[in-house]
């Protein structure tokens, strides 16, 4: 069962490695915060499934839940940042 989560785990880093080339390369902004959303989204799944490798899922979770938290209120604060300006 570990190796599955293993071979997910190194999936994920892959995809994660992909949406970096794409956040900096991005033709847009727009582009550029789904980008941010979509590497929150993997990192805080990364982080459950590495729970589940180190036999402690509920540390994991408890930590990826306030991850996501902070994701959010990063994203609130850099939307209304956005909003403002004319693009």
């Amino acid at each position: 069962m570990s190796t599955v989560f293993m071979v997910m785990m190194v999936a994920l880093i892959f995809i994660i490695g992909l949406m970096f080339e794409r956040l900096f390369n991005g033709p847009t902004l727009f582009d550029r915060m789904n980008n941010l959303g979509v590497i929150a989204a993997d990192t805080i799944f990364l982080i459950v499934l590495f729970g589940y490798v180190d036999e402690r899922p509920d540390m994991y979770v408890d930590i990826a839940i306030s991850y996501a938290l902070l994701g959010f209120v990063g994203s609130l604060i850099v939307a209304k940042y956005i909003g403002g300006k004319d693009i």
